[in-house]
Formats: structure tokens, sequence, C-alpha cells
């Protein structure tokens, strides 16, 4: 006999390769019966970590996520990263314990409401086929692109199931094709730019090639979101990140874009520096699969696929010669060096005796090898490893938190990009607020990282409230921190460690790579509070309206 769990455990890893996964009482029989099907299982410290995890999963991989909690608070524990999946419209499954089918507990809770409150989408599984209700209900993650939660009634999960059957999925829609009559419509606006600018987002990744060669053909310059940097790499006139990320010059030149494409980003306040990015003048098109423009500044919304548009843009202008001089010539430091790395570099240790942070950062990326991935927590930090790691491929770059504006989910996550690509150097950035949130998963981390450097911003902060209000004169006892030791810590976890206070302390850092950046090194980075990221004086000025 066949029960509810097994089936649902067959169909998920008839259509996962990973899970990630925290055990207890309401998912204890589906880990174990995983335990038998070719699915790896990934244990975390953390429920939060699940969801995190196997959302960093898919945007590294692309491929569906899939994480299980137990009921109750193991499902609520799990409910920011929810949000954030929802918001980041992750294709997920998270199968979860759930209430009883024969009625409500004392201690239970409602998490029908819970899950929809968050954006995901819930079903659930009972005996009558319950591995055509899972691979139904991954069907629906992933052609609606959003989290669905799949209950197991606690008092089902060893029932036996009347129908074991676990179809394939079903082939996946083609994805909305452009309307001619828009086609006509880019393409007129984009020939008759004189200072055209691309931006894409991690919507444009599978169709980079195509991009590209779309860029070259109208002379633009290009740009990114944060989490789709790489995709330019190497491409002349290409500024960087768009937005609040942006060095000064590649601002000062995305603000003079006379057209902006926008394909595959969200546009979301990161992206548009909180709205003042491009020339209130600026004719902005976006190409996106969403049903409707995501920003007020977009002029004409095009609900298509990325790829298809390119490729259809391409068709419709005729074919030239690429220009010379994008620009006219005003883009020309573009050209002759990469703006984007056109940076101030700190003094080294600040006024405060603490490690100035952009020169931490500067100092890291000259020393790391270049094939690497970044891992990012949220914080007033969260613009340091944007700004100043260079990466090699536009997923390369995970950001799990920043479509919720949340923070601590850096360890949370990283586990994630472990699995994913455990071949290259994963380099995890997070606060001293947001990383002792999360501190359960350094375990995870340095269990499962062959390669990994962790970076502690420890400022005794929390940085971005104290720069928001502290400097309207609110009170900054509760935004302060106790000095924490990660280097002890991280020790503890059984990672290598080191405080870092000024430059000559990163040898550390050297010394690790030379031999062969073997295991998990955390560095505990003492820096300024003093040095605040040129984003944050964006972000002062809306906290004060």
């Amino acid at each position: 006999m066949t029960t509810v769990s097994e089936a649902v455990a067959h169909a998920v890893a008839a259509c996962a390769d990973d899970v990630f996964a925290l055990m207890g009482n309401g998912n204890a029989h589906l880990l174990d019966a995983l335990s038998r099907t070719e699915a790896r299982v990934t244990a975390v410290r953390h429920e939060a970590a699940t969801v995190a995890s196997a959302d960093a999963y898919h945007r590294v991989t692309g491929r569906l996520a899939v994480a299980t909690t137990t009921y109750g608070p193991g499902f609520t524990n799990a409910v920011t990263p929810l949000a954030e999946a929802a918001l980041a419209r992750t294709p997920m499954l998270v199968v979860t314990g759930d209430v009883p089918a024969s009625g409500a507990r004392h201690h239970d809770v409602d998490q029908v409401s819970i899950a929809r409150a968050t954006g995901a989408l819930v079903r659930h599984v009972n005996p009558a086929a319950p591995g055509k209700q899972t691979v139904a209900a991954v069907q629906e993650a992933l052609v609606r692109r959003r989290p669905v939660v799949l209950g197991v009634p606690y008092d089902l999960a060893t029932v036996g199931a009347r129908d074991d059957v676990v179809p394939g999925l079903e082939q996946q829609p083609d994805p909305p094709e452009p309307r001619a009559e828009q086609i006509e419509a880019v393409a007129a606006l984009v020939a008759d730019a004189k200072r055209p600018l691309v931006l894409a987002g991690r919507g444009a990744v599978d169709a980079g090639a195509e991009v590209r060669l779309l860029a070259d053909r109208i002379g633009a310059l290009t740009a990114t979101s944060a989490p789709a940097r790489g995709l330019f790499a190497g491409r002349r006139y290409d500024v960087g990140v768009c937005g609040g990320f942006a060095s000064v010059p590649a601002a000062d030149l995305i603000r003079q874009a006379d057209v902006v494409l926008v394909l595959g980003a969200g546009l979301n306040s990161f992206q548009t520096a909180f709205g003042t990015a491009f020339a209130p003048g600026a004719k902005v098109v976006q190409v996106d699969v969403a049903a409707k423009p995501t920003h007020a500044s977009v002029g004409l919304h095009l609900r298509a696929d990325v790829g298809r548009t390119v490729v259809a843009l391409l068709g419709a202008l005729e074919a030239g010669e690429t220009p010379a001089e994008p620009w006219c010539g005003v883009a020309h430091e573009a050209g002759e060096r990469d703006l984007h790395a056109v940076r101030e570099t700190g003094e080294g240790v600040a006024r405060d005796g603490r490690m100035d942070p952009r020169s931490l950062f500067t100092y890291l990326d000259r020393m790391l090898p270049k094939e690497r991935q970044v891992v990012s927590d949220g914080g007033h930090f969260i613009g340091w490893a944007p700004s100043y790691l260079s990466v090699p491929r536009p997923d390369a770059t995970v950001l799990v938190g920043t479509a919720f504006q949340s923070i601590g989910l850096g360890f949370a996550s990283a586990p994630g990009a472990l699995v994913a690509r455990p071949d290259v150097l994963t380099v995890i950035v997070t606060g001293d607020g947001g990383g002792v949130m999360g501190i359960a998963d350094l375990e995870t981390v340095v269990r499962l990282g062959r390669s990994t450097l962790v970076v502690v911003v420890n400022d005794a902060v929390y940085g971005a409230e104290v720069h928001q209000y502290g400097s309207q004169g609110l009170d900054q006892d509760v935004m302060r921190v106790s000095e924490m030791d990660f280097a002890a810590i991280a020790r503890g976890f059984g990672a290598q460690a080191v405080t870092v206070t000024r430059p000559a302390d990163l040898d550390w850092v050297v010394q690790w790579v030379r031999h062969g950046a073997r295991g998990t090194l955390v560095v505990d980075a003492k820096v300024s509070p003093e040095i605040v990221a040129p984003y944050m004086h964006e972000m002062a000025a809306q906290a004060k309206r």
C-alpha cells in the first residue's frame, strides 16, 4: 500500500531534483519517503531557510524550488521568505503539514489564510489521488510563477492512497508573444532615439545573447538590475547596475537616456533610485510577463516574453552598421572604461578607527577568484557587494529578501546557492543585525560549503535605521546592536574565522585563497558606521517625505 506521504514524495521527486527541509511532526513521513527517492534533501536549521534556500536555488538554476516544513510554528517560521518568493514571482512548491482533516486542534492556526496573505496559492492533498494533486500543484506554480503551499493534513499522512498514480508534467504553455503593432511602435521609438538605454533584469537572462545583439544594433548603452549583473560582462558601453547602486558617472549617463527599453526588470525602488534614475521626459518601454506595468514611469508596456520580443524587434529594425560612437560621443567615457567600477575606494581605516567598508570590498574584489557567486542579505550594507564585487554571469548574484525588503535571509538563502553551484567560490555578505537573526544556518553553510567566504559587515548598528531615522533626531538606542564577536561564533560552528579592523588583517583571506580557498572562512569585519552608502541618502530623503 502506498501512503499519502509516499505518493506526494514520489510526485515531488518526479518534478524536482532538490528539496530543502526541516523535519517535524507534520512532514516526518514525507521526508522518510523522500529518502527512498532520487531527490536530494538538504536539511537546514531554521524553517525560514527551507523556503529562502529553495528560492535562492531557483534563482541560480532556474529549476523548480521545493521546500518542506512541519505545521504550526514550523510553517509560520517560513512566512517571511514565503512573502519574498511570492513578490519575486518564484515558482515554488512548499509542502507542509496542516490541520487534521477531522478538525482543528487547540494549537492549530489558520495556515490557509496566512499563506494566502503572503500572495501564495494554497492547495491540499487527500487520499483520493495525492500524486496527481501534487503534480497539479507543481504545474500551477510553474505556470503562474508563484509559490504554492501544499498542505498534507496531519491525520492523512499515513493513510493509504486510493490512487497512487504520478502523472508527468504537462508541457509548459508558450510564453506570451508581443503583438505586431506593439513591435512596430517599439521599433519606431528606438530607431528615432538619440540616446537609447537597454535595462535588463532577471527576466532577460535566458535571452542574453539576443539582448546584447539588439543593444549593439541600436547603439544603446546597457545596464542591469542588481540580480542580473554580469549579463553584459565585457561589453563596451555597459554602465553596470541601474538605480541606487549605480556609480555617479553611470547614473549621470542613465539620466540622459531619451528611450529606456526595460527587458525583464521589475523597476522596483532600488532599480529606479526611488523614481530619480530616468529623466522626466524619457520614454520608458517595459517588456515583462507581468500583466501590467510595474512602475508609473512606464509609457508603453508589452506583456510578452523578452526573448520573443527581442527577436521580433531585431526583425523589424532595418539592418545597418552598428554606430561607431553611440550617443553621438556623449557616452565616450563608457566606451573607454568600466564606469560601474568608478567609485570611492575609501581610506582603509575610517576616522573612528574601524575599517572603511568601501576599502574592504575593494580589496576583497582584488583578492578573490573571479569565478564566484555572491549571496547578500539585506540592510544598509546591501549596496557594497553589487557595487564593488564583480561577478562573471547574470545568475551569480543572489539577493533573496529585496522584493520584500527583508533582512535576516542571508544565511537562510545561502544553502540554496551552495547546492545549486558547489563548484565555485560563494561569497556570503551579511550584517551583524541580519546575521544574528539567521545565525542558525551558519551551521548549514559550514556543512555544505566547499569554498565559502562569509563577510559580516559588523558596524554595531542597524545602519539603515540610523541613517534614515537617527539622522532625523529619533532616539538611536534601539537602533544600536551590542558588539558581537562573529569570529568566535563562527569557530563554534566549525568555520575558520578572522577579525578584520584594518587592511593588513585581510592577509588571512589572501593566505586562505592561496591554500585553495577550502571550507568556510568567516571575516568579522569591524566596519565604520560613519561611512554611509550612497543609496542610503536616497532612502533617507524618502523617509523624510
